[in-house]
């Protein structure tokens, strides 16, 4: 972390390479996230605004001037939709990325690191954890806004940031290579994991499927809609999403199904003790229902219909990317101790088993939903 001494020094030429109001007065370590180097340049001038200022990991993002095409696409066009929209704040709604001196919307210093800066949004809160129905409505309705202003963007003008992140038959593809090599001898200790994984690849490859035969459309999709990459305001409404590094081409079932998998698991997502991973059917309802509040209007019945499906498929991708790790020895996740990848894994697996067992019942909410939402009479904005 680098502290409020050290920011003079290190990071005062990299703050001069952007279009800043006032005077900076302090640089301190901002948020939790692991991905990015991010901090709160505070401004002297009560009238001027703070900034957010970020080192982009280039390592996990390989082509940051495509990132950042990206973002900057993103944004006007939300920025433009919620223009037209009476009451909307685009302002406060949209992340504003400041350009440098030089034009582009980030600076690369002599080292090759990738420097942003965004307006610091102020009065803003997030959280890792969904405690409240209310909570979890706010968090699709988010995601689901997002969504729907996004829907007339044309996903062809969008690069792949992380090139075949959710696309399921590549993660099992790597993760076969992993288990023929054997790298580290581990195979032998993941016999039902792997059947596990085999066992489902087919029915976990339907969306894949379905979006090779046209029947989903590509969108404009967030890709990493954890909750806490919702800002909420003073009053616990959704005001902004961010995280947008991963925003590209993909279906609107990814989206959905990651909320879910971070949203509705009564356990954190490494617990160790499988028997308390269960599925709250009240915070499942409340996403649902704020978004499907949001998108319902732009959603075709074939996207409704893979809502669920994705709910099963983000987890069941998130721990065979663990699983493949652990096989793989380790390299690519962080861990905290011996076998973390594959406690990690056994609690992704056993949160697909809450899901698969109570699937009709989450069904059973999507279509009391759509029938709710489709009886809400269409107002003007």
């Amino acid at each position: 972390m680098v502290e409020k001494a050290e920011a003079g020094s290190e990071l005062k030429q990299i703050l001069a390479q952007f279009q800043l109001e006032g005077a900076v007065a302090a640089v301190t370590a901002h948020g939790s996230g692991h991905i990015h180097d991010t901090y709160h340049v505070q401004n002297t001038a009560a009238a001027s605004p703070d900034y957010l200022l970020q080192r982009v990991n280039h390592h996990v993002f390989k082509n940051v001037p495509a990132l950042m095409e990206n973002i900057q696409l993103v944004t006007t066009h939300l920025r433009h939709k919620l223009g037209a929209v009476a009451g909307a704040e685009p302002s406060k709604e949209v992340l504003t990325l400041v350009p440098t001196n030089a034009g582009p919307w980030f600076y690369q210093d002599q080292e090759g690191n990738y420097w942003r800066m965004y307006l610091f949004l102020e009065n803003t809160t997030s959280y890792d954890i969904v405690t409240s129905s209310r909570q979890a409505y706010e968090g699709g309705r988010a995601f689901g806004k997002f969504q729907a202003l996004l829907a007339d963007l044309p996903v062809e003008r969008l690069h792949d940031t992380i090139p075949n992140f959710h696309h399921v038959v590549s993660r099992f593809n790597l993760f076969k290579r992993a288990v023929e090599a054997d790298p580290v001898g581990r195979v032998k200790e993941v016999t039902p994991e792997i059947a596990f994984v085999q066992d489902r690849i087919e029915a976990m490859s339907t969306i894949y499927r379905l979006g090779q035969q046209g029947v989903l459309p590509l969108r404009v999709t967030h890709n990493d809609t954890k909750f806490n990459n919702v800002l909420l305001n003073p009053e616990g409404k959704a005001q902004c999403v961010i995280d947008l590094d991963t925003v590209m081409p993909g279906y609107v079932a990814y989206d959905f199904g990651d909320a879910i998998r971070t949203t509705v698991n009564t356990a954190p997502e490494d617990e160790a003790d499988v028997s308390k991973i269960h599925v709250d059917l009240a915070l499942f309802e409340g996403f649902a229902r704020g978004f499907l509040e949001e998108t319902g209007a732009a959603l075709s019945e074939q996207e409704v219909a893979s809502l669920v499906p994705g709910a099963l498929l983000l987890p069941y991708i998130m721990g065979l990317r663990f699983l493949t790790d652990y096989i793989d020895g380790d390299h690519y996740y962080k861990i905290h101790f011996a076998g973390h990848n594959l406690q990690r894994a056994r609690a992704q697996f056993q949160l697909v088993h809450q899901l698969e067992a109570c699937q009709p019942q989450l069904e059973d909410i999507i279509e009391k939903v759509v029938q709710e939402v489709q009886a809400i009479p269409i107002t003007a904005n």
